[in-house]
């Protein structure tokens, strides 16, 4: 039996850190971010479609999309951001499902589906079990305003923008407490896993 985990957080809570924490203990990462990105490739159907819905002023020479401008395209714009999600969202999701499936038929002890909206994109019954990265809000400001060199102002919208991360904590199954060091956070992952008898 595989067990299937869903893994989530918040912006800057930490969650790739935990992500590699998994592929480290030889357990597989489907990632859907990185999905999102494939998906959207030159030649992919769902490539063609945004291409068809919002024309070619969204892409770069070199033809592939240039995020930048399709995100100015529908981040002013409620209904044409519908529209995207749309289009990449079924595709990200059947590309998740097929890669979960395959690691099941293999006999993984355990496959990983790192899905930061999990919670927001009402995907619990793709998994068993839910692992939420937590950090406290001041650390999550933080780490975000370094990272993405933004303003507090901005980076506190961005926080809002998601289910607090407390309330996601509280939801899931197991809980990754990432304000302390990485080897603490590591050993808090060996804990849980060990307790749902999952052998690495």
């Amino acid at each position: 039996m595989t067990l299937v985990i869903g893994l989530t957080g918040s912006i800057a809570s930490g969650k790739s850190t935990v992500s590699n924490l998994f592929t480290e203990l030889n357990i597989p990462v489907v990632d859907a971010d990185q999905i999102s990105r494939e998906v959207v490739e030159p030649g992919e159907p769902a490539y063609e479609q945004i291409v068809d819905t919002f024309g070619e002023s969204i892409l770069q020479d070199d033809k592939t999309l240039d995020r930048k401008q399709l995100g100015k395209v529908v981040f002013s714009d409620e209904e044409k951001r519908k529209q995207l999600n749309s289009i990449v969202h079924p595709q990200v999701r059947k590309e998740m499902l097929n890669k979960r499936d395959h690691y099941i038929s293999e006999h993984y002890p355990a496959v990983v589906l790192d899905i930061p909206l999990l919670f927001e994109s009402k995907l619990t019954h793709y998994v068993d079990r839910v692992v939420v990265v937590y950090v406290s809000e001041e650390t999550q400001l933080e780490r975000l305003m370094e990272r993405d060199r933004s303003s507090r102002e901005d980076a506190e919208q961005r926080i809002k923008a998601q289910i607090p991360v407390q309330q996601k904590a509280e939801m899931a199954d197991a809980v990754i407490d990432n304000n302390g060091t990485i080897e603490e956070s590591f050993q808090q992952l060996k804990d849980i896993l060990h307790d749902w008898n999952i052998v690495y």
